[in-house]
């Protein structure tokens, strides 16, 4: 049976929405294309009518990801700055180093979920993550406090590091403790 184009396309996006999740969770290689079509509520056959490779669908899950973190993260922004001239570094921060993004991987961000996977990966991968990084990047730097704008890269470029790694490690390790104390010795130290 033949699906429309408006089908085809709303597929396509589910298949998209669910390997956005599903790659963050497990990594680009701990799930394949039947599971990842099974989630989706499609068959395996039906992939190759959406992309042409696995690869293709992890560059634009990637991708996919990104856009809707730092759109969130934008939304974050705007309403801090409106209850509080300056905090939404503090709010995003705070929620970025938290016990919920730390036990949702599925639902954040991209580059310590999927940065290590990446570097194993094609230059098309790593391409959408290095464009993902420079909007996280383009974001902070929006919200660092600097006259100078090489000064606010260089804090922002910093900001995110610190960021990404602490979520990596506090998810890494094994002590409930530790992986707390990480995040919060990174927040302090970021928004001191």
């Amino acid at each position: 049976m033949k699906v429309s184009k408006v089908q085809a396309e709303q597929n396509r996006e589910r298949v998209l929405d669910v390997a956005a999740k599903l790659f963050r969770e497990r990594g680009f290689d701990g799930i394949g294309v039947a599971e990842l079509m099974k989630n989706a509520g499609l068959t395996h056959g039906g992939f190759y009518g959406q992309f042409d490779s696995k690869e293709e669908l992890m560059a634009e899950a990637s991708d996919r990801a990104f856009q809707e973190t730092i759109g969130n993260w934008h939304k974050i922004a705007a309403f801090a700055e409106q209850r509080e001239a300056g905090s939404a570094l503090k709010v995003i921060t705070r929620a970025y180093l938290s016990k919920k993004h730390c036990a949702e991987p599925g639902a954040g961000c991209v580059m310590a979920t999927l940065g290590i996977d990446a570097s194993r990966q094609g230059t098309t991968i790593r391409h959408k993550l290095t464009q993902g990084f420079r909007s996280l990047v383009d974001l902070f730097a929006g919200l660092v406090s600097h006259e100078s704008e090489a000064v606010k890269r260089e804090k922002s470029l910093a900001i995110v590091a610190s960021l990404v790694g602490a979520m990596v490690i506090a998810r890494a390790v094994d002590d409930e403790a530790l992986s707390e104390e990480v995040l919060q010795a990174v927040s302090k130290s970021i928004l001191s």
